[in-house]
């Protein structure tokens, strides 16, 4: 594809593999977070790697996996439990 009937003649940048590279993300974290916070994470995600990456914005995939506080662990304490003794 002619890279001046598409309108990507950035330097640099090799549209050949655009579609090939579609970065795909996943993010682990502990529940807790909003909606909108989240949303604007996977946001800042995004175009971070289309600045970084080259990649189209539509290529990127963010998926969160989000753990009970219960179901996560740091030290050799859930987060339940640091959370409770971060408060005494």
């Amino acid at each position: 594809m002619d890279k001046h009937v598409n309108g990507r003649d950035k330097p640099g940048h090799d549209d050949s593999n655009r579609e090939k590279t579609m970065p795909e993300i996943t993010v682990s974290m502990a529940e807790g977070r909003t909606d909108e916070q989240k949303a604007g994470m996977m946001r800042d995600i995004t175009q971070a790697l289309v600045k970084n990456l080259g990649v189209d914005a539509d290529a990127v995939v963010i998926q969160i996996n989000e753990a009970p506080l219960r179901h996560k662990m740091k030290g050799g304490k859930t987060f339940v439990e640091r959370a409770a003794a971060a408060k005494k």
